[in-house]
């Protein structure tokens, strides 16, 4: 009699279950049915902006894409950089990978831009009130703290199996960490520069795109090569659901137990990660003479040895400089 007696209580202890799954459920079969449309729309743009990117990196050559990128790498790193990108291009094609890479890649650029579209924005708007900062924060906790393939459940839910799912859960995963650096940017900026700026009445708008962004830029510039690690990462992972590329002959060698395959896949998929990686990286790295690497934009250069500088004084109107002004 003790046993039934120790079960009773046990039972009369324990907590009530709180049927979390039953509400996740339920909501979902709502969204599925009274928002069906908006899927079947966010189906067809992503669907189409995917492919479409597809069709543009395979429109050309694979030897001359490769050299482009090469170029790309000179333009903006090393010479270095420049031959390992190109030594690794063809290594992809040479193993006849071409295809499945570009796929990958066009997975990744367009999970990328949204990803970065929405990322800088909601981050500016967190560094700017507590209060959103309040909100966004335990969001992205609990998207960083997920398991990546809980993702996968509800993205085959709203759009079946294959690429779209793959491109959603992409950009969910990768999207916290753009919030979290453009953030942080914002909120390093020296606030004694953005008082001067308000002090030369300089409107939010002028501040923000002028002194805010210009500072913060290569804290943002990390967080978009976060951005783009983690898209690659789960673009492999969304094989699994059917997106087409990398990921997915992944999948097919471990179906296979074809250890060859998926060491060329994941080679592939390091060959990708390694290019865009130092590319990306570059855009937000200073030169210890504090120029950027980048030949996109322009560095002031100082004077010339013996070049005469003006006093200011000279340089105002109707006033003259006093003797033994020079510098």
């Amino acid at each position: 009699m003790a046993e039934p007696t120790a079960v009773l209580a046990a039972e009369e202890s324990s907590l009530p279950r709180v049927p979390v799954g039953e509400w996740i459920d339920t909501a979902f079969d709502w969204l599925k049915d009274n928002v069906d449309p908006f899927f079947d729309a966010v189906a067809t743009g992503t669907e189409g902006a995917v492919e479409g990117v597809t069709d543009g990196l395979l429109a050309l050559p694979p030897l001359l894409f490769a050299a482009i990128l090469a170029l790309l790498a000179l333009f903006v790193r090393s010479v270095v950089f420049a031959v390992g990108s190109l030594a690794g291009l063809l290594l992809i094609q040479s193993m006849e990978l071409w295809e499945p890479a570009m796929d990958t890649l066009a997975l990744v650029l367009v999970a990328t831009l949204v990803s970065v579209v929405v990322a800088i924005p909601v981050g500016i708007a967190a560094a700017k009130s507590s209060r959103v900062s309040a909100v966004v924060r335990p969001v992205l906790d609990l998207m960083q703290t997920m398991p990546a393939f809980v993702y996968l459940i509800p993205a085959v839910t709203f759009f079946s199996i294959g690429l779209v799912p793959g491109v959603v859960t992409t950009i969910i995963f990768a999207l916290p960490p753009g919030v979290r650096l453009t953030e942080l940017g914002i909120r390093q900026v020296d606030r004694e520069t953005v008082e001067a700026g308000h002090a030369f009445g300089s409107s939010p708008w002028q501040i923000l795109r002028g002194i805010e962004l210009p500072l913060a830029r290569p804290t943002i510039m990390a967080g978009v090569n976060q951005v783009i690690m983690l898209a690659l990462s789960m673009a492999v992972i969304a094989g699994f659901i059917g997106a087409p590329g990398l990921g997915q002959i992944v999948v097919t060698s471990i179906s296979r137990l074809n250890i060859g395959l998926g060491f060329e896949a994941g080679l592939s998929v390091v060959i990708l990660a390694i290019f865009l990686d130092r590319l990306t990286s570059s855009f937000g790295e200073r030169r210890r003479d504090g120029g950027r690497r980048s030949w996109l934009v322009r560095r002031r250069t100082a004077p010339a040895v013996g070049t005469p500088v003006v006093a200011p004084e000279a340089a105002t109107p109707g006033i003259r400089p006093t003797a033994g002004a020079g510098i």
